[in-house]
C-alpha cells in the first residue's frame, strides 16, 4: 500500500499541474506529477521495460518499440484537454518512471477515457490505485461528470482495481471483446 505524504501544485504559469509526494509501504519515496515533453525518454523506456502482456493489455495490442509520435502523444499534453500522472522514483540517482494513469478527452470535455499501467517489478503495491485515485481527485477537481476505460475483458487486474474505485463493468455491445469500464464523478 500507499501512504500520502504531502500534496503540492506545481505552477506553470497558465494553470496548476497536480504534483504529490508519496510514500510506499516499504519507504520508498514516489513522486506523483503532470507528465511533461521532457519526460519522453522516460516514458519510451518505461514502456520498452513493460511485460509483452502489460502492453497488450495496457495498449490493446502489442507496442514492441514505441514510435516518436507515439511517445509525443503520450508526453506532450494540452492540459485542458487531457492528463497524465506519472509515478516517478530515484533508482541510482536517475529518475524512473514506475507507472501512469491518464485521461484523454474528445468533444465532451466532461467525459475521458482513462487508463493506467505499473510497471511489472512495481504491482501488486498499491501504486495502480493511488494512480488512479489521484486521476480521479484532479478530473473531480476540472468539473468532469465521467471517466471510461476500454479494457480486454481478460485483464483481471484492471477489473479489481474497476471494482475497488466504484466503476461499473459493461461488455461493449459493438465489440464483444472489450469491456467497458466507467465511474461517474458527480
Amino acid at each position: 500500500m500507499i501512504s500520502p505524504r504531502t500534496s503540492d501544485v506545481t505552477d506553470t504559469g497558465d494553470a496548476a499541474l497536480p504534483f504529490w509526494h508519496e510514500t510506499l509501504d516499504n519507504g520508498t519515496p514516489v513522486v506523483v506529477r503532470a507528465i511533461s515533453p521532457d519526460d519522453a525518454g522516460r516514458e519510451r523506456d518505461f514502456i520498452k521495460r513493460l511485460s509483452p502482456e502489460a502492453r497488450r493489455m495496457r495498449f490493446l495490442g502489442q507496442v514492441n518499440d514505441p514510435s516518436g509520435a507515439m511517445i509525443r502523444s503520450l508526453t506532450d499534453l494540452d492540459f485542458s484537454r487531457d492528463m497524465a500522472l506519472v509515478a516517478i522514483i530515484e533508482h541510482e540517482g536517475e529518475p524512473v518512471e514506475i507507472g501512469v494513469s491518464r485521461y484523454a478527452t474528445g468533444e465532451d470535455r466532461g467525459v475521458g477515457e482513462c487508463a493506467v499501467v505499473v510497471a511489472d517489478d512495481w504491482q501488486h503495491r498499491g501504486l495502480g490505485s493511488l494512480l488512479m485515485r489521484r486521476l480521479i481527485e484532479v478530473a473531480r477537481a476540472r468539473g468532469m461528470r465521467q471517466l471510461f476505460s476500454v479494457d480486454d475483458p481478460e485483464n483481471t487486474k484492471m477489473r479489481e482495481l474497476a471494482t475497488e474505485l466504484g466503476f461499473s463493468r459493461h461488455f461493449d455491445p459493438d465489440n464483444p471483446h472489450e469491456v467497458v469500464h466507467r465511474l461517474d464523478l458527480v
